[in-house]
């Protein structure tokens, strides 16, 4: 990874706003503070820190573990795109595919940090980023999604107080038709390149 070389804040917005739409958790607020009902409590430093771990883990790895299984990054970007295709109908539809609900004493950890936070369709997204931009700008764009997910898990009852129920399920349909345009695009530019 060169971490000197390729610098470009564009690509870092750009890859943050993708992350916030898959990570997408202030739509996951109504269920955050429902894991918190259930758990007793959530320690927000420790399930941020290892979503951070998880993610940067994932970007750095990631490349090297498909290649075991001979998998190039264009054939997962392709399948990456049609899990966030996926993700944007479930949030556009209200239906429920991959969130795992279930609760215990590390809820900060499972569910929360994973799959919540850094869950299959983030992994996706990471990979899928990798073909367009350089890691150092995808490794900013996670810590800055990163810091926004504690932001919000310390205030996650104010969150929902301010925006309300409909406040939420508005975000959740935006954020669920730009991630649609994005798996269009991602899979469209990936399937070229990997019939070239």
């Amino acid at each position: 990874m060169n971490f000197i070389n390729g610098f470009d804040w564009g690509e870092i917005f750009k890859a943050s706003m993708v992350l916030f739409a898959v990570i997408d958790v202030v739509g996951s607020v109504p269920m955050i503070i429902k894991i918190k009902e259930s758990a007793g409590e959530i320690h927000e430093l420790r399930a941020s820190l290892v979503a951070l771990g998880i993610m940067i883990g994932f970007l750095i790895l990631g490349e090297n573990i498909l290649k075991l299984f001979g998998v190039t990054l264009e054939a997962f970007a392709v399948a990456g795109s049609l899990i966030i295709f996926a993700m944007s109908l479930e949030m556009i539809l209200g239906i429920s595919l991959f969130r795992d609900k279930s609760t215990g004493k590390t809820a900060s950890v499972v569910p929360l940090a994973f799959p919540i936070i850094a869950g299959a369709g983030t992994m996706t997204s990471l990979i899928s980023l990798r073909a367009e931009y350089e890691n150092i700008n995808i490794v900013f764009a996670i810590i800055i999604n990163v810091l926004i997910v504690y932001l919000v898990l310390r205030s996650t009852q104010k969150i929902e107080n301010l925006l309300g129920e409909g406040g939420i399920a508005i975000l959740k349909k935006v954020f669920g038709i730009i991630l649609l345009a994005i798996a269009v695009k991602l899979f469209t530019a990936n399937l070229q390149l990997m019939f070239k």
